[in-house]
C-alpha cells in the first residue's frame, strides 16, 4: 500500500509539473492541453459506452495475449532449461528471433491475418511477451542447485517428474517475473497495433481518429493517461500476487 501510494504522489507531482508549465506558456495549449482539461475529458469518455468498449477491448486482447504466451514460453523454457540438447538445437533459431520488433511484423501480419481483427494484434502481443518470460524460465533453471536435481534422480525420478517437481517450483518466481515484465510489452503492443493497423476497436483505434480530423489532443492525452494508468494497476496488481505467491523467494529481475 505504502509503494502505491507513493506511485501516486509521484503521478500527482508530474501532473503539478505539467499544469505548472501549461500556465507559464512553455507550449501551445492546443498541441499540449492542461491536466484541467484532459483529467476532466477522461471522466467524461469514462461515462461513454463506446469508449468502454474500446478499453475492454485493449484489455481482452491484452489478456488473451498473455494468457497464451504464458502457455508458450513456461513449458518451453523448461525443455530448453533442462535440455541442454534441445537448448543448443534451437539456440540459432531463438536468436534469430528474439531482435525482430513487433511493431516491424505488422505489415506481414495484417496481410496474412488482417486489420480489422483482434486475431493481429493478439499474435504480435505473444510474439513480443514469449521472450521474457521464456528467457527467465531458463535463467531459473540455470540456477537451480545441481544437489536437487541430482537428489531427485538418486530417488529414481526421471527427467520429465524432476522437470515438474523440481524445475517448476524453482523456475515459478522467476517466470512469475517474466510475465510482469511481459504484460508491459505485451499491453504497449497491443495499442500500438490498434493505432499503426487501424483495426475497428480498442485504445489505439480511438487515439488514432481523435488525432486525425480536427486533432482533438485533449482526447488524445486522455487516452493516453489512461493507457497508462491501466499499465501502472497491472503491474501493481503483479507486484502483489507475487509477494503473496512466493514469499518465500525473491528473484532478480532478468531483462533479455
Amino acid at each position: 500500500m505504502k509503494l502505491f501510494i507513493r506511485g501516486l504522489t509521484g503521478l500527482g507531482g508530474l501532473l503539478a509539473l505539467w499544469q505548472l508549465a501549461s500556465l507559464a506558456g512553455l507550449f501551445p495549449e492546443y498541441y499540449l492541453p492542461p491536466p484541467t482539461v484532459v483529467l476532466p475529458r477522461l471522466v467524461e469518455l469514462l461515462s461513454q459506452e463506446s469508449f468502454l468498449r474500446d478499453v475492454i477491448a485493449t484489455v481482452l486482447a491484452w489478456l488473451i495475449a498473455i494468457a497464451i504466451a504464458t502457455a508458450i514460453a513456461v513449458p518451453t523454457g523448461l525443455v530448453l532449461g533442462s535440455v541442454p540438447s534441445v537448448r543448443t538445437a534451437t539456440r540459432a533459431i531463438v536468436e534469430f528471433l528474439r531482435p525482430i520488433p513487433s511493431v516491424a511484423l505488422i505489415p506481414l501480419a495484417i496481410v496474412l491475418l488482417g486489420a480489422t481483427g483482434p486475431e493481429a494484434k493478439i499474435s504480435l502481443a505473444v510474439y513480443a511477451a514469449v521472450w521474457p518470460i521464456l528467457f527467465n524460465t531458463i535463467y531459473a533453471l540455470d540456477e537451480i542447485d545441481p544437489l536437487l536435481v541430482d537428489t531427485a534422480r538418486a530417488f529414481g525420478a526421471g527427467r520429465a517428474r524432476v522437470m515438474i517437481s523440481v524445475s517448476l517450483p524453482n523456475a515459478a518466481p522467476f517466470a512469475f517475473t517474466g510475465i510482469r515484465l511481459a504484460s508491459a510489452v505485451a499491453l504497449i503492443v497491443v495499442i500500438s497495433v490498434e493505432y499503426i493497423a487501424g483495426g475497428s476497436i480498442g485504445i489505439g483505434r480511438f487515439t488514432l481518429d481523435a488525432s486525425s480530423g480536427a486533432g482533438r489532443q485533449d482526447l488524445v492525452l486522455a487516452a493516453t493517461l489512461l493507457a497508462g494508468l491501466i499499465g501502472y494497476l497491472i503491474d501493481g496488481a503483479f507486484v502483489r500476487a507475487g509477494s503473496r505467491l512466493f514469499r518465500w523467494s525473491t528473484p532478480e529481475v532478468t531483462v533479455p
